[in-house]
């Protein structure tokens, strides 16, 4: 008679963890030990940094008003494969509401739902979510950055909430509640300068970053806020970049901080900080053109492993670019005339701090 095949659990782990989130939530249910292992919160991380050093980052597009189309997909993988994803369930389902995408982390997203003022996250991998209360100084008329990240000193994840007014809050998941940023005294103004009335921070660094304009330096900066300090700071806009705001964006760029703009010649210019806070590491990388582009919208996202750009039009799907700033293609996911909003985010198995998590 042959014996059963005997695999020593350290080499199960070491196989469980090149696996996808979806099918690791199945394989809970083939035993108690398999249970075990994937419930874990030290596999769950280990599973997160394996995948997030390895794979590839996923592309979550979501039309901006209802019905809430949801498509997720790979930017490396061929323009036509894709996934339908069903919305997730506790977005507002009236007719036209809007959400808007501002931030992710660590397989989280965070949503804005501007008809109900609710703050939202979400891990799409497992459909977790939680719903975040809104702080008691929340003022629907100054709510100008929101931003989202996690400090590995602490374990803790942090929403970010600005206004104009200076009252700058984040929101600790292990605390449960919103406390108010020390700016040292400085009180310092940032206004929202990018039309987006609700700005979403770019995560870079151990960081989240904004645009801005500072009434008391009487210029455009990028403000930010350390989310291990606990601190805001800022940084100026490279000495040649001389654009409207409103036409600009931030994002990570090839392990970058970067900026992305609309030029007078209505080609997109990438500007990168190619040494971290150091004002005169800003290089212009890129000019692209987007005349051949039929909506005449381009907004970088990220680059792929083969070194292409791909970013969205705003209103129907992807394109991308390759390194000499020739368009390579054009895939169109949606027909929701007022919008996309699109997040990258990293497949995960991660949970939040606090009990109220839903699936």
């Amino acid at each position: 008679m042959n014996q059963p095949l005997y695999l020593p659990n350290e080499l199960i782990i070491q196989i469980l963890l090149r696996l996808p989130v979806k099918s690791l939530i199945r394989f809970k249910r083939v035993c108690k030990s398999w249970f075990s292992i994937i419930s874990d919160t030290h596999f769950a991380n280990s599973h997160f940094e394996l995948t997030a050093a390895t794979q590839t980052h996923r592309t979550l597009l979501l039309a901006t008003l209802t019905p809430h189309e949801t498509i997720e997909l790979s930017v490396d993988d061929d323009d036509s494969v894709y996934a339908l994803l069903n919305p997730p369930n506790f977005l507002p389902s009236k007719p036209n509401s809007c959400i808007g995408i501002k931030g992710s982390c660590r397989g989280f997203i965070l949503f804005y739902c501007f008809s109900s003022r609710y703050l939202y996250l979400w891990n799409p991998s497992t459909g977790l979510h939680k719903q975040i209360p809104l702080s008691f100084n929340s003022d629907i008329f100054e709510e100008n950055f929101y931003g989202f990240g996690y400090d590995q000193s602490t374990d803790d994840y942090l929403v970010v909430s600005g206004t104009s007014s200076s009252l700058w809050e984040f929101f600790s998941f292990r605390a449960n509640k919103w406390k108010q940023i020390d700016d040292d005294g400085n009180n310092i103004h940032y206004w929202n300068a990018t039309g987006d009335c609700r700005q979403g921070g770019s995560l870079f660094n151990g960081a989240i970053h904004w645009l801005a304009y500072c009434p008391d330096l009487e210029n455009h900066v990028i403000v930010a806020f350390d989310l291990m300090k606990r601190k805001l700071f800022y940084m100026n806009f490279p000495d040649e970049f001389e654009h409207q705001l409103n036409h600009c964006g931030l994002w990570v760029f090839r392990e970058f901080l970067s900026l992305w703009t609309w030029n007078y010649d209505n080609d997109v210019e990438i500007w990168v900080m190619k040494e971290y806070k150091v004002h005169s590491s800003w290089t212009k990388t890129h000019v692209l053109p987007i005349d051949a582009i039929p909506t005449k919208d381009f907004y970088p996202l990220t680059s792929t492993k083969s070194g292409d750009i791909v970013g969205i039009d705003y209103h129907t799907g992807l394109l991308k670019y390759n390194d000499e700033g020739q368009l390579l293609g054009h895939s169109s996911y949606c027909n929701n005339k007022y919008g996309l909003q699109v997040a990258m985010y990293t497949e995960s198995l991660l949970s939040l701090p606090g009990d109220n998590v839903q699936a």
